[in-house]
């Protein structure tokens, strides 16, 4: 990295380049750390390395250092997401860890984590990366702070794929409910304390039992979103005895009024969880769903065990994942989410990052910490 960066005509990004790229021991890393960034946020349209060079340097030439930084220079993403995730978090207060999937097209076989994915959604089977982010929600905005790439087993079995994509030996393929829980974990290790509940609707993605027990073990509070069908029952009740989550709100429900005519049914019920060290715990929980009038039925249903709050105020927590989905659409139009060149799981990784600092800049922008 030979050229120095142009920054005099450089949007002011206030202390979040110093906070992002502080543990970087080389000066030039920082410096093309800001040129990166200042890149997503000023080029319009295909965020491609030459682009961002041209309108940040006024040089193409300048491409090449950028991808060297992002693809091949050794720097660690963990402590600048860390450092991304409290800068937000001073911002404004955060309501939920919302968790929210990224699809990011793309084509032929040799991107990390690449595979063939039918989505539900649209009825069409894609090429993509899929990534699973974490969002800050802080009310006006869900700022993403930290992502996990799911690998299909071909990346992490085959030792000539893992060493093209530069997978490190000690990652494994995981579900994505353990992808996950891997962000909770890693959230809460920056957190210092400050949790949040954690929001998601995965039952598109995932078996999201295995989550749910792992959260409710660990003392987390979620609101998590279940298939219709899924049994629920006490250690008391047998497992032929258990009724389907729709089935308790349909027959055992109560309504509460949630404004404008709406309303929310809820069934008191019991949350399995497992500890850290595998005991099996039970704790109580809530069934809640908005009602829909015209069918009858409860609409999607959720599962928690936050009981000390109404209701109503918990469907409105619920509706978090949106939020997140429409910041993954926005990265993707205005960010750069969909425009990594590089073929690198840790070019991914740091890709990922920046788009989320970018993103978050541009959010936050007018609520300095």
């Amino acid at each position: 990295m030979h050229e120095t960066p142009d920054m005099t005509a450089s949007r002011p990004l206030g202390d979040l380049p110093r906070l992002l790229f502080g543990h970087l021991h080389r000066s030039d890393q920082q410096r093309w750390g800001q040129v990166y960034l200042q890149g997503l946020l000023r080029t319009h349209g295909k965020k491609t390395v030459r682009r961002m060079a041209a309108v940040v340097t006024g040089s193409e030439a300048a491409s090449t250092s950028l991808h060297q930084f992002v693809n091949a220079s050794p720097w660690e993403w963990a402590p600048a997401r860390g450092e991304l995730a409290r800068w937000a978090a001073r911002s404004l207060p955060v309501r939920a860890w919302t968790l929210a999937p990224a699809v990011l097209p793309k084509r032929g076989d040799r991107s990390p984590g690449v595979h063939q994915r039918f989505l539900p959604e649209s009825g069409r089977t894609v090429n993509c990366q899929l990534g699973m982010g974490l969002f800050l929600d802080v009310g006006r905005a869900h700022v993403p702070v930290d992502w996990q790439l799911f690998l299909p087993p071909r990346f992490t079995h085959d030792e000539t794929v893992r060493a093209r994509a530069k997978i490190p030996a000690t990652t494994r393929t995981q579900p994505l409910w353990d992808h996950a829980l891997s962000l909770v974990r890693e959230m809460t290790s920056w957190s210092h304390g400050n949790t949040a509940p954690v929001v998601a609707d995965l039952t598109s993605l995932c078996d999201v039992d295995p989550l749910a027990w792992r959260l409710q073990g660990s003392g987390h509070p979620f609101v998590l979103a279940l298939p219709g069908q899924t049994a629920l029952g006490g250690p008391e009740v047998p497992p032929g005895d258990k009724e389907s989550a729709r089935g308790l709100l349909l027959r055992r429900g109560v309504r509460h009024p949630a404004g404008a005519g709406r309303h929310v049914v809820s069934h008191e019920t019991t949350v399995r969880g497992l500890r850290p060290d595998g005991e099996r715990t039970h704790g109580p929980g809530r069934l809640m769903a908005e009602w829909d009038a015209g069918s009858g039925r409860p609409g999607r249903i959720w599962l928690t065990n936050i009981t000390d709050r109404n209701p109503a105020e918990l469907l409105e927590l619920a509706r978090s994942p949106r939020g997140a989905s429409a910041a993954v659409h926005r990265m993707g139009e205005d960010f750069g989410l969909l425009d990594f060149e590089g073929r690198s799981f840790p070019g991914w990784h740091r890709h990922m990052t920046l788009v989320s600092a970018a993103y978050a800049c541009d959010t936050l922008g007018g609520a300095t910490p």
